[in-house]
């Protein structure tokens, strides 16, 4: 897929709506992929990226730490483009705070506008790619012709009731992130991903095969999972290889972690938090 290190005109404009599906993959504390939601991540200008934060969450931390993102951005219209960016500096104050808040989703929101505006130099974007319906319906067909036989008995069950459901909606729009080699994350999509039982997360690489493909065994992955009412749910697990299933090939991954990235309370969901009591008021 053709690469490049600048947005054109037309680019520009086709990702200045706040209506589109916005991903940020970020890298953690412990070097691990993080995705968030981030509709109003749009191109300043050839070179230039920003995002208007309206709500605490860990990926503004996480990207002021590592400054190294991914980024996945789909628009209205189903024209996706993904890249990479270098987080620079925030502003509270300028023409970019003054634009965010001007845009009607802000402009006019009772409770919050945009607090605090984050810009990224572009590393690398793709060319305006679209989804590939014809392979991801394919690759989904074989997914769910062979998921039960990739089924496994485990004690623990970190897909809940709700997020087993959710990776199963045939609605569903879903996300893998990894770190690539470059150390910069990756966002691919894996629309065609399933949960084949509470622990365990499996897809067919029929479907962005070339990109799947390069995961390895043992590499930290991430999966996010979104519906076009923005319910949503992040995932984190282990890739355990390519195998076999019903004559089918799929790619396997172990559960081990899952996050609320839902407002207004984001948040770890598994491994359960223990609630800590409020001893200070302020």
């Amino acid at each position: 897929m053709k690469t490049r290190k600048y947005f054109t005109i037309d680019e520009i404009a086709a990702l200045k709506p706040n209506e589109k599906i916005a991903l940020v993959a970020t890298i953690n504390d412990e070097g691990l992929p993080h995705v968030t939601l981030l509709t109003s991540l749009l191109a300043l200008d050839d070179t230039h990226m920003a995002l208007g934060e309206f709500s605490k969450g860990v990926s503004k931390e996480y990207f002021k730490k590592n400054t190294s993102i991914g980024f996945l951005i789909l628009t209205m219209k189903m024209d996706m483009w993904r890249g990479k960016a270098r987080y620079t500096h925030s502003a509270q104050q300028g023409p970019e705070y003054e634009m965010f808040n001007e845009f009607p989703m802000f402009r006019y929101n009772t409770y919050f506008g945009i607090n605090t505006v984050h810009f990224f130099d572009l590393i690398e974007a793709n060319e305006k790619e679209k989804l590939p319906l014809g392979a991801i319906a394919k690759a989904t067909i074989a997914t769910l012709a062979s998921k039960w036989a990739a089924r496994q008995k485990k004690a623990e069950k970190p897909l809940g009731i709700f997020a087993f459901e959710l990776f199963n909606r045939m609605d569903a729009l879903k996300f893998a992130a990894w770190i690539d080699s470059d150390g910069f994350p990756k966002i691919v999509p894996v629309l065609q991903a399933k949960a084949c039982d509470p622990a365990t997360i499996v897809f067919s690489p029929m479907a962005y095969g070339g990109e799947l493909l390069q995961l390895k065994e043992g590499t930290p992955v991430s999966f996010y999972a979104l519906t076009v009412k923005m319910e949503n749910i992040l995932t984190r697990g282990t890739f355990k290889g390519y195998r076999r299933y019903a004559g089918v090939r799929l790619g396997v991954c172990d559960i081990n972690w899952v996050y609320n990235s839902m407002p207004p309370v984001h948040g770890q969901i598994y491994p359960q938090v223990p609630l800590q009591p409020v001893r200070e008021f302020k």
